[in-house]
């Protein structure tokens, strides 16, 4: 029986001590939600002051106060902005930059590929003028002499250097081809 009465002693003391620690608890979060109430209400006064409102009930001194904080604030805002700017600024000119780069990268080869082409025409054409010069040379060297320029024969003959003439071969190898 003595057991059985300690445990019903020690059960009735552990629930009296759950149940005085519900009613602290209950106090403590009614003390703390009257806190946070307050602290709320203060923190909407001072958002209303700082967008103008309620200014009535604010002395000399206390629009001071946050006058300057405004002004502080402002200070903040208006760095925080010209530190934004600046890097916007430096943004839009690395790639402006960049982009201004790549247009004269692709000028810069199809100047290269103009250049190019151009040389290549200038050989062609001075290779054209050396070889006329060959052949007028050729030709003037061949007519000193008093060679003949082709071996056509009237009687159909010479179907040799008639072909070779046709096909496009300088005179002096049409001399050689006849003699």
């Amino acid at each position: 029986m003595d057991k059985i009465l300690d445990q019903y002693e020690c059960y009735s003391y552990a629930e009296n001590v759950i149940i005085s620690a519900e009613y602290e608890t209950q106090g403590n979060w009614c003390h703390e939600y009257g806190k946070l109430k307050a602290k709320v209400d203060t923190i909407q006064k001072f958002q209303k002051h700082l967008v103008g409102e309620d200014l009535e009930t604010l002395n000399l001194k206390e629009l001071q106060q946050l006058e300057q904080q405004l002004e502080s604030s402002l200070k903040h805002i208006r760095s925080r902005k010209s530190q934004l700017m600046h890097e916007s600024i430096q943004s839009f000119n690395g790639r402006s930059l960049q982009e201004e780069n790549k247009v004269l990268q692709k000028e810069h080869c199809s100047f290269m590929q103009l250049v190019e082409k151009q040389k290549a025409q200038q050989q062609q054409v001075k290779l054209g003028q050396t070889q006329q010069q060959t052949s007028s040379s050729s030709t003037s060297l061949m007519m000193k002499e008093g060679a003949p320029t082709t071996n056509i024969r009237r009687d159909g003959g010479g179907g040799s250097s008639t072909a070779a003439a046709r096909i496009g071969l300088p005179p002096w190898m049409l001399v050689h081809l006849s003699g």
